[in-house]
């Protein structure tokens, strides 16, 4: 069976949302940050970046929660969560994966760094502001591509939507999302009617 370890309000939440909204068994080993099991031996076998996520599905243990996602999207193409291989959709999804690393998380994540997770004396400012500017540049692609369309990609859910959704579900979060995106405001209330979604973030 295929193991996720897990730890809540982290990347993890990606691939564990997927796994329910793709409805195949699967089991959750939760770790804990503050306690440092991501730092543990055992773990750092299987993930030597002790970080989570992490999926084991045999032999196979991998890590990055894009990778995860796509794995186990093309492992069970029959859930329909990426378009076939070849067309334009599957570009389109290709493109929103990896939008979602390249474009929407770096500044959100330094933006994190530098008001919430770093100690005030390590903070550095003057690059919030930046990362600010290029963020609403990003979520501002988001909001106008979701325009007359409830997903990113094809008239359903999809994991294009897993990975860009969580970023956003982040930011939002963070009080980043403005008055002036209101089709991503409306995404992420889709998503958080989803019962995957809810599932997914109980714990």
């Amino acid at each position: 069976m295929l193991k996720l370890y897990h730890a809540s309000q982290s990347r993890s939440v990606r691939p564990r949302w997927l796994l329910e909204e793709l409805g195949v068994p699967y089991e959750v080993e939760r770790l804990s940050l503050s306690a440092g099991d991501h730092k543990k031996p055992a773990y750092l076998k299987l993930n030597p970046n002790g970080q989570v996520p992490t999926l084991v599905d045999g032999d196979l243990a991998l890590f990055e929660s894009a990778a995860i996602c796509q794995y186990l999207t093309d492992k069970y193409p029959e859930k329909g969560f990426a378009p076939p291989a070849g067309t334009p959709e599957r570009g389109r999804y290709y493109q929103w994966i990896h939008y979602a690393m390249s474009g929407l998380e770096p500044p959100a994540v330094t933006i994190f760094l530098h008001t919430i997770m770093k100690p005030e004396a390590e903070r550095l400012p003057q690059l919030v502001g930046p990362a600010r500017e290029t963020l609403v540049g990003a979520v501002g692609v988001v909001d106008a591509a979701l325009a007359g369309r409830e997903w990113l990609v094809g008239d359903r859910i999809g994991t294009a939507d897993v990975m860009v959704g969580s970023t956003l579900v982040w930011c939002a979060m963070m009080g980043l999302l403005g008055d002036d995106t209101p089709h991503a405001k409306a995404y992420l209330e889709r998503i958080a009617q989803r019962p995957a979604y809810q599932r997914a973030g109980a714990d």
